[in-house]
C-alpha cells in the first residue's frame, strides 16, 4: 500500500487549517497591510492546494491553474501594494 493518499490527505487538511487562520487574520487584521498580507498567504496555499490535488489525480490541468493563480495573484499584490503605498494603481 502506498503512502501517498494519507500524505495527500494529511497535507490537505493542514492547508486548510492554515487558510482558516489566514481568513481569520483577513478578516480582524487590524492594519490594511495585515488584510493583504493575509490574502496573499491564502492565494498561495490555494495554489498550493491545486499542485496537491495535480498529485493526488495526476492530471496537468491543475498544474496549469496553479500557474494562472500565481500570476494572477502577483499581480494582485503588486497593485494591492501600489495602492497603499501612493493611493492609486494606475498613473
Amino acid at each position: 500500500m502506498s503512502p501517498l493518499p494519507v500524505a495527500v490527505t494529511v497535507t490537505l487538511m493542514l492547508y486548510a487549517v492554515a487558510m482558516a487562520l489566514a481568513t481569520a487574520r483577513l478578516l480582524r487584521g487590524p492594519r490594511a497591510q495585515d488584510r493583504v498580507l493575509a490574502l496573499d498567504f491564502i492565494y498561495v496555499a490555494a495554489m498550493l492546494v491545486m499542485l496537491v490535488l495535480a498529485i493526488r489525480y495526476d492530471s496537468s490541468m491543475y498544474f496549469e491553474g496553479a500557474l494562472l493563480m500565481a500570476l494572477f495573484g502577483f499581480i494582485s499584490s503588486a497593485a494591492m501594494a501600489k495602492f497603499l503605498l501612493r493611493g492609486e494603481v494606475i498613473e
